[in-house]
């Protein structure tokens, strides 16, 4: 390369410029050898450079970045097995509604000297797994590729994207008059008066009105003006697994979380529903409930329009701006004096009354409902906790009430274990003011243990609460459910104070029930990254879900 060209923007810090250009602050990566020029450019740029110890926990901060603000978060790999260990992160930011740009390295395109070493078609890879998949052939066609995908990961519904860099298209010089493209200022389209007033019309008709709060609706807008909706018309609500938190769940009205999909004190407020009013569910998180033919009525309220699916067929649409929406249903739907939500109150006492059981119970290895409670009295209002995938996360999603929208940060769409870990990791660098813990199994945990060290080399304020019953504990709870003998699910953990002391972290192990929740508190109060492992009892499991909830419901 020439002086003159060196002097001039090569493909990596052109790239570079461009994401700078979209407000990116972050970009967590395992690099190789094909990102060398990107990481030299990266070497004179604001963004920080967050070096994880696998892809996967790269792309699940980055994930999780998105989801906390809105903007795109950003991760980066090396070709090859770099990029296939995004996989997962990818399908978790597709699947969960998260904003999210992935960038992989790759041998030169226009030369090559190494045949098909490491060479995937890691472009074919990504599609069925992104929004917009790219790779960059041309150095002037950075900038425009970059905003694209930019504008599609945030659009509505958010998702991942995914852009390659080869080698020799990092390094090349391009045009001097390449420009950067500005992010666009559109707004969301908001619903037509038609749908909203079809939509009101259906509430003042309805007997028994209830509104279900799903992902889509975890923005600070969109809650507002569901407080209004739901203050001013006095109708009930529930949530999903991913919508807890976006109403405060003091709410005199909230009736409870939807963590199963049938047989809960919820669903029998959600048979008695003659219609229910959706802000925000779509079918990619778990079914709260299951629609019949002839069934109840229900209103879809989201960002795009309803996938047609045979346990979801919504008879009325309102698409556009969530926070629009509701806010024109608060104003002009108001109360209506043939509504009777008796039933869900009754519904509720049962729900509140059952959740205060067992929560000051005494016995060891603590049972689900006792680590439940003891984490939400140590939890401040605003503090978050970030669950991995596991039997504790049910126990969680109906037993942990939720002050704020994203203060339980919990994934119901992919639901991969291994997300808790970096997911709290990314809650504690973007609020540091904040408490935030992890709450994990001893299978999640291992899965992406190795960020112990990342967390400890960013100074991070966090505390991980393993739940240890050293099994995959949803799968034997389910080999039994049908009726399986119990096989193949158990195994042996370390001890996790070592491994927590071996990479600077704190370790904790609880051996008393009652030793848990000061124990928490201390660790949270002293700061930086502390590990407290406690053991499980999960019969629980078995006697609540399967035994307990048929015959209290069914006498509900």
């Amino acid at each position: 390369m020439t002086a003159e060209a060196s002097n001039r923007r090569n493909g990596a810090k052109l790239f570079v410029r461009a994401l700078e250009n979209e407000g990116v602050r972050y970009i967590f990566a395992v690099p190789g050898e094909e990102n060398l020029d990107l990481l030299e450019a990266l070497r004179e740029s604001d963004i920080e450079l967050i070096l994880n110890r696998h892809e996967q926990a790269a792309g699940f901060m980055a994930a999780t970045y998105g989801r906390l603000t809105g903007r795109v978060g950003v991760c980066l790999s090396t070709l090859g097995p770099g990029a296939t260990n995004l996989v997962t992160a990818a399908a978790y930011a597709q699947l969960g509604g998260m904003p999210m740009m992935m960038i992989s390295g790759q041998k030169p395109i226009k030369s090559s000297k190494q045949g098909l070493f490491q060479i995937l078609d890691v472009v074919d890879l990504m599609r069925p797994l992104t929004k917009y998949t790219r790779q960059i052939s041309n150095a002037n066609t950075i900038p425009a590729k970059v905003r694209e995908a930019f504008r599609l990961a945030a659009e509505e519904r958010p998702g991942a994207v995914h852009l390659e860099l080869p080698e020799d298209i990092a390094s090349e010089v391009a045009e001097p008059d390449t420009h950067i493209f500005q992010p666009s200022d559109a707004r969301r389209p908001s619903a037509s008066t038609k749908s909203l007033d079809g939509a009101c019309d259906m509430i003042s008709k309805a007997r028994h009105p209830l509104i279900m709060i799903g992902a889509g609706a975890n923005r600070k807008r969109v809650s507002q003006a569901l407080i209004h909706l739901v203050n001013v018309t006095g109708i009930p609500f529930f949530t999903t697994q991913m919508g807890k938190g976006v109403v405060d769940e003091r709410h005199p009205r909230y009736l409870g979380n939807a963590a199963l999909s049938s047989g809960d004190f919820v669903h029998c407020a959600i048979d008695h529903a003659d219609l229910v009013i959706n802000v925000g569910h779509d079918v990619v998180e778990k079914p709260p409930f299951f629609m019949k033919p002839g069934g109840k009525q229900v209103i879809h309220v989201n960002f795009s329009a309803a996938d047609v699916d045979p346990v979801y067929f919504p008879q009325h649409e309102v698409v556009g701006d969530i926070a629009n929406s509701v806010e024109y249903l608060a104003e002009r739907c108001g109360q209506c004096s043939s509504h009777d939500f008796s039933r869900f109150m009754e519904v509720k006492a049962a729900v509140d009354s059952h959740l205060a059981e067992k929560v000051d119970d005494g016995r060891f290895p603590v049972i689900p409902q006792r680590i439940v409670h003891d984490v939400r009295q140590v939890m401040p209002e605003d503090g978050i906790i970030a669950l991995d995938n596991g039997m504790y996360k049910l126990w969680f999603a109906r037993n942990y009430p939720a002050y704020d929208n994203n203060t339980v940060l919990l994934d119901n769409a992919l639901a991969s274990m291994g997300a808790g870990l970096p997911s709290a990791m990314m809650a504690a660098m973007l609020y540091p003011h904040l408490k935030v813990m992890a709450v994990c199994g001893d299978g999640g945990f291992m899965m992406n243990s190795q960020e112990l060290e990342t967390a400890v080399r960013l100074n991070l304020n966090l505390v991980i609460l393993i739940i240890n019953d050293n099994a995959y504990g949803m799968i034997k709870w389910k080999q039994s459910q049908e009726g399986f003998e119990n096989f193949g699910l158990d195994y042996n953990n370390p001890d996790f104070v070592k491994y927590a002391d071996a990479y600077g972290a704190t370790g904790h192990h609880i051996s008393r029930t009652e030793d848990l929740q000061p124990t928490l508190k201390r660790a949270l109060t002293a700061g930086g990254v502390h590990l407290i492992e406690v053991p499980v009892d999960y019969s629980e499991n078995r006697r609540v879900f399967d035994e307990e909830l048929v015959k209290l419901t069914c006498n509900l």
